[in-house]
């Protein structure tokens, strides 16, 4: 019996060490940070088609954290129609391509403190005559376009009153609706209007004549892993204080929406 009791007790202690393993000792352990990115976001981890590399603040930052972890960084791709599978299904161990906080996401996944904060603009075509200001966008007749799992797409439930709303279920989709006039304009942020403005040449943006609905945008996990959370919390305030957060917002073009404080 005394045998039988002292591999028991044993057994359950090596169990006991291996459920109190954290997430951050698994990375550790591992040598990898696993990093979910959307490669088709403009200024924060896009795939650049002519260096085949990654660029962007969020794929810059995830450099700086695997670096302050002495891990290796390894991109998983994802998306924002899969991202919350993604999370909780430890596809990665934190997703970081500038994720709009909600209320719908905050259900699903934990958020880190915002780095960015971006305000909702609309983009349509320079013939477009029926949506000149941002007062033309809410009226009869006119067809506002989304991307499903986008937070856009609630928002402009609500918001909107006299307009039709189409949801899509691709980003490229929405653009090609109103490239093609099917949709009158499409509705998105601050680094995606910059990509539109910067890489077409039909595209012209309208900005809200004040705030309008604006988002903090932060990085997802997984709920629990605390030590982790507490230990990428930790980095976002040195980043926040030792300038890196600023430098690299204002390298990709997002100095205007860098949260600072």
């Amino acid at each position: 019996m005394g045998l039988k009791r002292g591999l028991c007790i044993l057994l359950f202690c090596v169990i006991g060490l291996f459920a109190q393993e954290s997430k951050l000792d698994v990375i550790k352990k591992s040598n990898e940070l696993k990093v979910c990115i959307w490669p088709e976001y403009y200024g924060i981890s896009y795939l650049d088609s002519r260096t085949q590399k990654l660029v962007g603040i969020d794929s810059d930052l995830a450099k700086e954290l695997a670096k302050d972890l002495n891990v290796k960084l390894k991109y998983v791709q994802s998306s924002f129609a899969t991202l919350i599978k993604d999370v909780t299904n430890d596809k990665c161990d934190i997703a970081m391509f500038a994720i709009g906080n909600t209320e719908s996401r905050r259900a699903k996944m934990r958020f880190t403190t915002p780095h960015l904060s971006s305000d909702i603009y609309a983009i349509t075509t320079k013939t477009n005559k029926r949506v000149s200001s941002w007062d033309d966008i809410d009226k009869k007749g006119i067809v506002v376009a989304v991307a499903k799992g986008t937070y856009h797409e609630p928002v402009m439930k609500k918001k909107l009153k006299n307009a039709d709303l189409l949801v899509l279920n691709s980003f490229k989709a929405r653009q090609q609706e109103v490239k093609a006039g099917r949709a009158d304009v499409f509705m998105t942020d601050y680094p995606f209007g910059k990509r539109m403005i910067a890489q077409t040449n039909w595209a012209r943006l309208i900005t809200p004549d004040s705030t309008y609905h604006k988002t903090p945008y932060a990085w997802a996990m997984a709920y629990g892993n605390d030590k982790f959370y507490q230990r990428v919390e930790q980095f976002i305030s040195d980043i926040k204080k030792d300038g890196r957060l600023l430098d690299l917002a204002k390298k990709n073009g997002l100095g205007p929406i860098a949260k600072l404080q």
